[in-house]
């Protein structure tokens, strides 16, 4: 919607042109109307959002729902970057050994540092291996690194290098970037009763083409290993009692207008739902729920169920069959304050919650499984139609403006801004206009002549089917005010808000209807001295 109005220093340009050619000196005074916004306010740009959806029984609902924490297997298994060195040295002194001679073919286990976790088995996302081996012969040896346990799509990890010759002071080398995405790892090693191990094989073999060779105790064939980004979409094992906890904020910006009054809402239901996708036990703690209005008025929510201990069981299924369980506790006028949380009108809500993994210890035999489809879920609910009760609900913005007269010959001697609302939602509004400097000091306050009428005062529009009311009130500017137009900087609008009954004035509840609108029509008059 516009926000400015029409600066004083274009109707000023008019003028000039309409009395640029007059040559004697003289005084007189015009009446100028100028439009300066026609629009329309409703809700429409938020039906179907996240927050206003469209009733069954023609009216609005509010739809407060949130998820407050969504995490994944990324979040629950981190394997750090990690180096791994795998050295050998012969054995027997003094050999001489032909082309093609098989130096030694060794296997070794490398523990990855998970301290929490117990990991049997990982599939990988994304991820590389740098791996650099080192030749201390005088020979091109030629290496093969096979990982056991490290398949894909039935074929175990193996990779070849030609390492060209060297010494033991400057050992040739070969250094190669390899991509793991998408193979499997039994992490389980040798025996298959371990975890967190990963299994590495080293063959070395002299070069078939080339001479014979001395080989001593001091040589060292050396292979380093950098595994760095290693990033899951699977993993089997013990993923400890590991626990995440926070305190999410929420916001509902358009609250922040809200000065004063009272808002009466009907009976409403605050759920907060656990969801567990994985394949791990859970238990979730919801510890805090307040609301914090512009004011700094906080209300928190009180209920006997805030604070214990919600016990989720393991998901079910796999992959894309997975099906999460969910656990939920309900908040509402018999239980809880609830409805004085929402009713505080604020637009910042805290709510504190902790997850806890397998809270009763490793009581699956480290059989727990995370799939990449497995989300561990915090989800705030209320849903309920918008009905209220306004009792001198007050609603500020403010707005910069320009009013600064331009021209020494042209001066506005009076001014009244003229509003047409037709009004389609069943609350009446009062409406305050502040001037301020740029410093935000009031120069005057103007109210409205009138009020801009409920809905309910109207008729019903064959049209569209809504009851709909025309109002026209006037802001007449006093003299000094006027006389102020060139120091106005700002525009602070004021609405005060309420639910009148259209027979004995009393506030009361009234659902918003679906559609509902007001259609503004504003223009200023102000009348002009010109002198030459």
């Amino acid at each position: 919607m516009k926000k400015n109005f029409l600066p004083i220093s274009f109707l000023s340009m008019l003028l000039l042109a309409f009395t640029a050619c007059r040559k004697e000196n003289t005084t007189w005074k015009n009446d100028w109307v100028a439009p300066i916004i026609n629009d329309t306010l409703s809700l429409g740009n938020f039906y179907n959002d996240s927050t206003l959806i469209a009733g069954t029984n023609g009216t609005i609902d509010l739809d407060f729902s949130r998820t407050i924490l969504d995490v994944g297997i990324a979040d629950i298994v981190k394997i750090p970057d990690t180096s791994i060195v795998q050295i050998f040295h012969p054995t027997v002194a003094g050999l001489t050994i032909p082309p093609g001679f098989d130096v030694f073919n060794a296997v070794e286990e490398h523990s990855l540092s998970l301290p929490v976790i117990q990991l049997k088995k990982i599939r990988v996302y994304s991820g590389k291996i740098t791996l650099k081996v080192y030749n201390p012969l005088n020979t091109i040896a030629l290496y093969k690194v096979i990982l056991p346990g490290v398949v894909k799509n039935g074929v175990v990890f193996e990779q070849s290098y030609s390492v060209p010759a060297g010494t033991q002071a400057n050992p040739g080398t070969s250094t190669a970037i390899l991509d793991v995405s998408g193979y499997e790892m039994d992490l389980r090693g040798i025996n298959g009763t371990h975890f967190n191990v990963l299994r590495s094989q080293l063959n070395v073999k002299t070069d078939p083409l080339g001479p014979s060779i001395n080989l001593n105790l001091s040589d060292e064939f050396k292979v380093e290993a950098e595994i760095e980004n290693l990033k899951m979409d699977y993993a089997l094992g013990y993923f400890g009692n590991q626990i995440i906890s926070d305190t999410s904020i929420l916001t509902v910006p358009y609250l922040d207008n809200i000065t004063a009054g009272l808002l009466d809402l009907p009976s409403v239901n605050l759920q907060v739902e656990i969801e567990n996708g994985m394949k791990v036990p859970i238990k979730g703690i919801i510890s805090l729920i307040e609301n914090t209005n512009t004011n700094n008025q906080t209300v928190s929510l009180t209920a006997s169920s805030l604070g214990q201990p919600i016990l989720i069981s393991p998901a079910i299924g796999s992959w894309n069959t997975l099906q999460p369980s969910t656990n939920e506790i309900a908040f509402n006028a018999t239980n809880s304050n609830v409805e004085q949380v929402l009713e505080n009108l604020g637009s910042t809500y805290n709510l504190g919650y902790s997850i806890q993994l397998n809270p009763l210890g490793n009581v699956n035999g480290s059989w727990d499984e995370i799939f990449s489809t497995s989300r561990i879920k915090v989800k705030l609910k209320a849903q309920m139609p918008l009905q209220l009760m306004a009792d001198g609900l007050t609603l500020q913005d403010t707005f910069d403006v320009n009013l600064k007269q331009t021209s020494p010959n042209i001066s506005v001697v009076s001014g009244k801004l003229i509003l047409e609302a037709m009004n389609a939602f069943p609350m009446q509004c009062e409406v305050k206009l502040s001037f301020l400097t740029d410093q935000g000091f009031t120069i005057e306050e103007v109210f409205g002549t009138s009020l801009i009428q409920s809905a309910n005062y109207g008729a019903i529009d064959p049209v569209d089917g809504l009851r709909k009311k025309l109002s026209i009130l006037e802001f007449v500017f006093p003299e000094s005010l006027i006389n102020s137009l060139d120091l106005i900087k700002k525009l602070k609008v004021e609405v005060q808000l309420n639910t009148p009954n259209p027979i004995n004035g009393v506030n009361q509840t009234v659902a918003i209807p679906y559609g509902a609108f007001v259609g503004v029509k504003i223009k200023t008059a102000f009348q002009t001295k010109v002198s030459y």
